[in-house]
């Protein structure tokens, strides 16, 4: 276990070492318990194995600079979590305090880990935590057993997928297979048969699989080849293979489709600061079941092809009764043909104009966004009764729906945009209806350099960064939503120079006591996650979270006061909110999965 060699060394012996121990057998190890070491043996045997240290006792003539320590493991049943015993006390005259305070906080680290594993909350497993037997041996199919976990991690695969592991309830002998994967698209995993627990049994039964793992694409992998996602997973589903692989059948790929039933590619541009970017119009595969409406949603999407294909923004079409009975008298007017580009022949052949809902939240994220206000219901209830503007910057147009929607639904914000990408907005305008006036502007730069310029103004004179009228005000809103160009950080949304202390620094003093914090998250990697979680926690008095099952973003909510927070009777701060919102939000489901960071 020498630093600069990593850990592979050290987990094929330990690996050894639990291979030839039977059950109730001891495996003792003497160590100097350095943080890198104890991880390692804290995490291997963490599930199924009885663990205890202590102190080794140095003779009182012969004083030593380190301490050793024994970790004992006794070998149990699979699956089951015990937390670690220490001994530590018993051995105080004898120990080193300051290596062993060091261990015992390790200790009580990873008992805090182990509780939650063994609490019964559906924790979301890693693939390592189910090779190392958090549910048993995976090499014998129970009958019933479901599980969701991760599979991938950076430096190991391309990407990183939510799966479920599930083993058919019933024996039969009419297996097809002895195990599959299955794939699940983005636009279909919200339905009833791959979201919910009953739907995923009976999507086991129609596979006829005594094993089915499920496979969740998300936003990540859209437009992603379907080859490179199937040679990315074939290693990782390598050691969830029940029985004997090599007299086994090839595991088999299934699919529930991509889930768009119609796609209209409108423009493919690519911009010096964004790259590739695509415009199109899609039609989704009736995910109800119900033939009997003739009436066929379009949306719109912006794809930004550097982050895997990321969907940036989606938008629903909706048609424009105004224009319509407009266009006889435009047929004769020059720019009459340039209205027809966005004309599309309805089911009868006829044409029909066709307009973005700015009402409809097309992203979860965004609607969790909204819902998140309900932590300052009471300071934007003041604002909206006695007439004042709400400061409300945005960082990261896209194809500018979430600006158009607050808007629209919360009149009394002042909102400022700031977005890097000239072309993103040129496309925003042209294909997604977006607009400015004196609520809503754009500033076109560096998000980070203009929260700089505001802190800067706020020492001296006003400048025309500021919102007009509104740098006193007691609440202000901050929201950065912007993908990251460097897809090998582990950290896809935002971009890493957004989490630096020193925007976290420059974000708090921009928001004075009275602001709200939010970014929208979506890390590949558990350590990157925790580190932004860390520096928050550092820069901000209270954190909150609200993460999407569905997909991997995760919304934080950051504050340096609690001055204008709602947080004691946030039933009536979601009721302040629904009353004040000019759109429907379902506001009252996406607060209840919102948790305090400690």
């Amino acid at each position: 276990m020498e630093p600069e060699a990593g850990t592979k060394l050290g987990m094929k012996y330990l690996n050894e070492a639990k291979r030839v121990l039977k059950s109730g057998g001891k495996f003792a190890c003497l160590t100097l318990a350095e943080s890198h070491v104890l991880a390692l043996l804290l995490s291997e045997f963490r599930f199924g194995w009885d663990m205890s240290i202590q102190a080794i006792g140095n003779e009182s003539s012969k004083k030593s600079a380190f301490q050793t320590f024994m970790v004992v493991m006794v070998k149990g049943n699979m699956g089951i979590v015990h937390p670690v015993q220490s001994l530590l006390d018993q051995s105080a005259q004898f120990c080193n305090m300051k290596q062993a305070n060091d261990v015992i906080h390790d200790l009580e680290k990873e008992n805090t880990i182990r509780e939650s594993y063994s609490s019964g909350v559906d924790v979301i497993l890693s693939l390592r935590d189910l090779q190392l037997g958090a549910v048993g041996d995976l090499k014998v199919i129970i009958p019933g057993r479901r599980r969701m976990f991760i599979l991938g991690e950076q430096g190991n695969s391309l990407y990183c997928y939510k799966a479920v592991i599930l083993d058919a309830r019933k024996r039969t002998e009419t297996f097809v297979y002895h195990c599959g994967i299955f794939i699940v698209p983005k636009a279909r995993a919200h339905e009833w048969l791959f979201a919910s627990e009953e739907g995923q049994w009976h999507v086991v039964e129609s596979a006829k699989a005594a094993r089915l793992i499920m496979v969740f694409l998300d936003s990540r992998h859209a437009n992603a080849d379907m080859d490179v996602i199937k040679n990315d997973l074939s290693p990782l589903v390598k050691d969830l293979e029940p029985g004997n692989p090599e007299e086994e059948a090839r595991i088999p790929f299934m699919m529930a489709g991509d889930g768009v039933k119609r796609r209209e590619i409108l423009q493919e541009v690519t911009s010096e600061i964004t790259g590739p970017m695509v415009v199109e119009d899609v039609v989704y595969e009736n995910s109800d079941g119900d033939q009997s409406s003739m009436t066929e949603k379009m949306f719109r999407r912006l794809i930004f092809k550097r982050n895997s294909g990321l969907v940036q923004s989606e938008a629903l079409l909706v048609s424009d009764s105004n224009n319509e009975k407009a266009d006889d008298k435009n047929k004769r007017s020059p720019s009459a043909s340039k209205k027809r580009r966005n004309q599309k022949k309805g089911p009868s052949g006829s044409k029909t104009v066709l307009r973005i809902d700015h009402s409809y939240l097309g992203s979860s994220y965004h609607s969790s966004i909204i819902s998140g206000l309900s932590l300052i219901a009471s300071a934007l209830n003041f604002a909206a009764v006695s007439g004042t503007k709400v400061s409300t910057t945005v960082i990261g147009l896209g194809a500018g729906t979430l600006p158009m929607f607050l808007r629209g639904c919360l009149p009394f914000l002042d909102i400022q945009i700031v977005e890097l990408d000239p072309l993103v907005q040129e496309l925003a305008k042209k294909y997604f209806g977006f607009s400015t006036d004196e609520q809503l502007q754009v500033h076109l730069g560096d998000g980070i350099k203009f929260i700089d310029d505001i802190d800067v103004a706020s020492n001296g004179a006003t400048t025309q960064l500021m919102s007009n009228g509104n740098e006193n005000n007691a609440v202000k809103i901050l929201i950065v939503d912007v993908d990251s160009s460097d897809v090998s950080s582990g950290l896809s949304c935002p971009h890493a120079n957004f989490v630096e202390d020193s925007f976290l620094l420059a974000t708090k003093k921009f928001l004075d006591e009275g602001g709200l914090f939010i970014i929208n998250l979506v890390s590949r990697s558990s350590a990157v996650r925790e580190m932004v979680v860390s520096r928050l926690k550092v820069a901000f008095e209270h954190l909150y979270s609200l993460h999407l099952e569905e997909d991997l973003n995760e919304v934080l909510f950051a504050t340096p006061s609690e001055r204008c927070l709602d947080i004691d009777n946030m039933d009536e701060a979601v009721a302040k909110l629904k009353a004040m919102l000019k759109f429907p939000v379902d506001v009252g489901s996406d607060i209840k999965k919102l948790q305090k960071l400690q």
